[in-house]
């Protein structure tokens, strides 16, 4: 291990804290912001579409500038938008302009997404890398655990907008923690000035890589289950399971606890067996376990531990994905890692907030439509895990 590895590891971690506790923190106010504007479920939904639809596109313009002028300054940039988009969120008299100050938030928050992957790529490559990224997702790990915790304990000490103030001051600090604690990873001498021929032919060779490609539909599709899973957890766990808010963020906590366990092991996994291998059979069981909690739930079985089980192991599986087919995806790219990172991100996110477009008009508030969406993405992740991995190499995530 690197001198500063663990210290690079934290630093990244904190400032990727932004983006998941954008989206963590306010789960638990859903119910409470659509009952607040007297609106619909698919209304309130849009807030988390909008973000996803904006997080991915602005993707495309951090991964690039990154690459031209240094891996700082955009994510001062980014986090200065985020305050922006989280003061426009504070004070929304209407739905209409919450979404809008979501997705001003976004375009804020993706700088924290691509950024860090391609400092990460501008230090390390192979299993260091896939390590990296690993102890990334365990300091992130405690958003999904915590932040609708305290969403939640701030909405009974407030109301739904104090949230969003405490995102803002969150964006300030982390504005402190970027000049104070992270070096400038890319030199001048390495740093490759935007041109737009230059950028399309970039993403051209990207979008025509089979294994590019392939790597980020398998990444995106499970993300997508998951943004269905947000957008659609707390109007299920209340509604139909009579959680509370705390309840409901307890038992978010649970399901999200096997994703980021198996982060961690996935390194060491993917050293043994191979990264392509792991991930194949990891789709595989993803996909079995999302398949098995639609049949059990379309005929009768949706108790709230049965859910809260299958989905703890679906997810645990999956977190065996994520990591490597992002580092996978970008080994072959170092010459432009920005634009791959952004490009990769964006395609991501914009497969998420479509499937959560798609199954907004089937969602009645219980767990039957949410679990098809899952098991649908996790299918599709695995289908597109048999097409890709076929032609890797069986070894480590240098492959």
């Amino acid at each position: 291990m690197q001198p500063g590895f663990l210290r690079t590891a934290i630093v990244l971690g904190l400032l990727a804290w932004v983006g998941p506790f954008a989206i963590d923190m306010y789960l638990p106010a859903l119910p409470a912001i659509a009952a607040d504007y007297n609106t619909t479920i698919a209304a309130t939904q849009a807030t988390l579409t909008a973000y996803f639809i904006a997080f991915g596109i602005a993707q495309l313009v951090y991964g690039p500038v990154a690459d031209w002028i240094g891996r700082k300054k955009p994510i001062y940039v980014g986090l200065a938008v985020f305050i922006a988009g989280s003061l426009v969120c504070v004070w929304a008299p209407s739905i209409s302009w919450l979404i809008a100050g979501r997705f001003i938030q976004a375009l804020g928050a993706a700088t924290v997404m691509v950024v860090p992957r391609a400092i990460i790529r501008d230090l390390y490559t192979g299993s260091e890398a896939t390590r990296m990224m690993a102890l990334i997702m365990l300091v992130i790990s405690v958003s999904p655990m915590l932040a609708p915790l305290t969403g939640a304990g701030l909405i009974e000490i407030g109301d739904w907008r104090l949230i969003f103030e405490v995102l803002a001051v969150a964006a300030v600090l982390s504005i402190l923690l970027t000049a104070t604690q992270l070096p400038e990873t890319l030199t001048p001498e390495h740093r490759v000035p935007v041109r737009p021929r230059a950028l399309l032919a970039g993403a051209r060779e990207l979008m025509t890589d089979p294994k590019f490609l392939g790597l980020t539909l398998i990444g995106g599709f499970g993300m997508a289950s998951f943004f269905v899973f947000l957008s659609s957890a707390s109007f299920v766990y209340t509604n139909q399971y009579g959680l509370s808010s705390v309840g409901f963020s307890l038992a978010f906590a649970v399901n999200a606890i096997g994703f980021f366990a198996a982060s961690q092991i996935a390194p060491n996994l993917g050293d043994r067996y191979g990264m392509a291998r792991m991930v194949l059979i990891a789709t595989g069981g993803f996909a079995a376990s999302a398949a098995a909690l639609l049949a059990l739930v379309a005929v009768g079985f949706d108790g709230l531990y049965l859910l809260m089980s299958l989905l703890f192991v679906a997810y645990a599986f999956f977190g065996l994905v994520m990591a490597p087919t992002m580092v996978m995806a970008l080994d072959d790219h170092g010459d432009k890692a920005g634009l791959a990172s952004s490009l990769g991100g964006t395609l991501q996110m914009l497969v998420g907030g479509l499937m959560i477009v798609i199954n907004g008009p089937f969602f009645d508030g219980t767990a039957l439509p949410m679990v098809t969406a899952i098991a649908l993405c996790a299918t599709a992740a695995f289908v597109f895990a048999l097409l890709t991995l076929r032609t890797v190499p069986q070894k480590g995530a240098a492959a």
